[in-house]
């Protein structure tokens, strides 16, 4: 059976010591929907015709102009692909309660909405639906690299998260200097070449996504606690 000490977070064991099936299968789902997403987004830059410029075209435009709604797919895989990552992480006592995991809610909220509501393509009248669209993509944009940060110092304190606190740091870290880069071209940029902007942000959200799901497998499944060595272990040998 798997030992932790005292203080750190601690994988749902089941009677004997095995994993039930629910931490198990968390992460794996997280992760197919998290590549289910991605790779949808990807498709759909193929099939909106030559005169949208993925440089300059958000991927909210990209979702207008494609056929069959391959990038609202996409958006609602991540979406969905989150909410089992909180999942996962609540049920293996990761230091997730409160803030982080409310933003991880809006982030996956915010995404199920976009991807449901369509907005316009750039240069109409934007109307209602639109205006809804627009106002919960910054909500997404925005609380995904607050929940990374929020959640940085609270895995470095967790023997169990420890080692992935400092790769949580740096994505999030590229999310927020996304965030600051996105409002600068939304705004004052003129949208300059928006559509790069956007999906280095999108890029460093989902990594950041990646970045715990992975080692939410590995704790999941394996149920490793990474021991540090101590001064006082080594006096005493």
């Amino acid at each position: 059976m798997t030992t932790v000490t005292e203080g750190s977070s601690a994988p749902a064991l089941t009677g004997g010591g095995r994993f039930s099936l629910g931490p198990r299968a968390y992460p794996i789902v997280a992760l197919a929907a998290l590549t289910t997403g991605v790779s949808g987004v990807v498709a759909a830059q193929f099939g909106s015709g030559p005169y949208l410029d993925p440089l300059n075209a958000t991927v909210s435009e990209y979702a207008v102009a494609s056929r069959g709604g391959v990038t609202e797919f996409a958006m609602a895989a991540v979406a969905l692909g989150s909410l089992a990552l909180l999942a996962g992480l609540r049920s293996v006592r990761a230091p997730v309660r409160g803030m982080p995991e409310g933003l991880l809610m809006v982030w996956s909220g915010a995404l199920l909405v976009a991807a449901a509501v369509p907005t316009t393509p750039f240069g109409d009248d934007p109307t209602v639906a639109a205006q809804i669209h627009r106002y919960v993509s910054i909500a997404a944009f925005v609380s995904l690299p607050a929940a990374g940060a929020l959640l940085v110092p609270r895995l470095a304190r967790d023997r169990v998260w420890r080692p992935v606190a400092r790769t949580v740091e740096w994505v999030a870290l590229a999310g927020g200097i996304g965030l600051l880069a996105i409002t600068y071209v939304a705004l004052p940029g003129e949208r300059v070449m928006i559509g790069l902007v956007e999906r280095a942000l999108l890029g460093a959200e989902v990594a950041l996504l990646a970045v715990l799901a992975i080692w939410l497998l590995r704790v999941a499944w394996m149920g490793t606690v990474v021991k540090f060595p101590t001064y006082h272990r080594f006096i005493a040998s």
